[in-house]
């Protein structure tokens, strides 16, 4: 049971962590140098409001559980639903082109970024609510996957991998789906 939870678990954060490996992999290609201290600086960041975001989500979702224990699962799955369409959505639309590179490592544009990368992590943290999901598990483990992908989408990036943030992207969006949809069944066949 607590292999499949935490194997649950482990796959929503790679769906989270999608948004960070696309920002990371984008950043990586473009010519900017990217030292460790940078890389380290962004991946800390985007960890560490991966695995807040879900927190904040379970903490407000805590409060109105009582009142949606009915059909909660069809909530969680709504909301997972909705995040997984969106990253699909995104994966498919034209890039923009971009003027002048900018530094991603520092100040306000890095916490704007890590609060953009991680806003699917709070309304997947209030479904955590609905499902009672233990969330000193789950919150970590999705901070400890964003870190390490975020690292893996600078690296790659490097290698200029143009087509992976949008095949990662598609693939974040279609696991998400995946999951809501094994939440809403296991509820609907019990």
């Amino acid at each position: 049971m607590l292999d499949n939870y935490f194997l649950s678990v482990f796959l929503i954060a790679l769906g989270l962590s999608a948004d960070c490996f696309v920002v990371a992999l984008t950043r990586g290609i473009s010519k900017i140098d990217h030292s460790w201290s940078r890389i380290l600086r962004v991946s800390f960041s985007f960890g560490l409001f991966q695995a807040l975001m879900p927190v904040l989500g379970w903490l407000a979702g805590r409060t109105v559980v009582e009142l949606i224990a009915n059909y909660d699962h069809w909530v969680a799955f709504a909301m997972l639903a909705i995040v997984g369409i969106r990253m699909l959505w995104e994966s498919f639309r034209p890039e923009r082109s971009q003027g002048k590179e900018v530094d991603i490592t520092r100040g306000l544009l890095l916490i704007t970024l890590s609060v953009a990368t991680s806003i699917d992590a709070l309304a997947v943290g209030l479904s955590f609510a609905f499902l009672n999901i233990n969330i000193a598990l789950a919150s970590p483990t999705i901070g400890a996957v964003a870190f390490v992908i975020t690292i893996i989408g600078f690296k790659l990036g490097k290698k200029d991998n143009k087509l992976t943030g949008k095949r990662a992207e598609a693939i974040g969006g279609i696991i998400l789906l995946a999951i809501g949809l094994r939440i809403l069944l296991s509820h609907i066949l019990k």
